[in-house]
Formats: C-alpha cells, structure tokens, sequence
C-alpha cells in the first residue's frame, strides 16, 4: 500500500507543471512565471533524485526524474520568450 500511495502521490506532483508548461509553449509568453520559483522547484526535485538513488526507491527517482525534466524545459523556455514580449 505505501508503494502504490507514494507512486501516486509522485505522479501527481509529477504532471503538476505540465499544464504550465504546455500554456508556454502554446503560448510563448511567460510574463507571469517566476523563474526563480522553477530554479527552487527543480533544485527541490533534483535532491528527491539523490536522495531516491541513496535509498534505492524507485518511485521516488522515476517521479522526480520526470518532474526534473518538465521543470528545466520550462526554465529553459522561460529565458527563451522572457524577452520576446518586451
């Protein structure tokens, strides 16, 4: 049961950013995000991988993995249009 509530839980903090990030890309605008809000969410979730690899807990590296990987495009996308709209 803990395996199963953790997966989930990960998922869902997972796919939090997606509908963040698929408004930017649709959008190209990201006048409303604060980037340094993404470097702490992505510095946070860039430990959970550590600290999942030092346990050994799957879930806990696959969720946050993912999550690190939503977060930096969204980072990466906020420098690319932070100034489009300028």
């Amino acid at each position: 049961m803990e395996t199963i509530i953790g997966t989930i839980a990960g998922i869902l903090t997972s796919i939090s950013m997606l509908p963040q990030l698929i408004k930017v890309v649709r959008e190209k605008e990201v006048e409303n995000l604060s980037w340094g809000m993404i470097v702490v969410l992505l510095s946070g979730v860039s430990l959970w991988v550590v600290y999942g690899v030092m346990k050994n807990e799957l879930p806990i590296i696959v969720s946050n993995a993912f999550s690190v990987l939503v977060n930096l495009t969204l980072l990466i996308y906020y420098f690319k249009y932070k100034d489009k709209n300028a």
